[in-house]
């Protein structure tokens, strides 16, 4: 796996702030909360992954490249 540029995650921290909402598109985990589901984020970390605290109580990250979220 390839790492992401510093460019590339504040590129994404700026898009993917802390407290904006999200939507989850998809996710490649089976602890994924459902498709639809939404949360607010945490933050971006070092390697590009959405930290979000869903409102099913879950805080599963969307990882680059794998998963998807949308703003709201």
């Amino acid at each position: 796996m390839r790492l992401p540029s510093e460019a590339q995650i504040e590129s994404l921290r700026k898009q993917y702030p802390a407290g904006s909402r999200v939507k989850l598109v998809a996710m490649d985990d089976p602890q994924a909360p459902a498709v639809g589901t939404e949360g607010t984020v945490i933050g971006v970390d070092d390697i590009g992954s959405i930290m979000v605290a869903w409102d099913t109580g879950s805080t599963l990250s969307v990882a680059l490249g794998v998963d998807i979220c949308a703003r709201v």
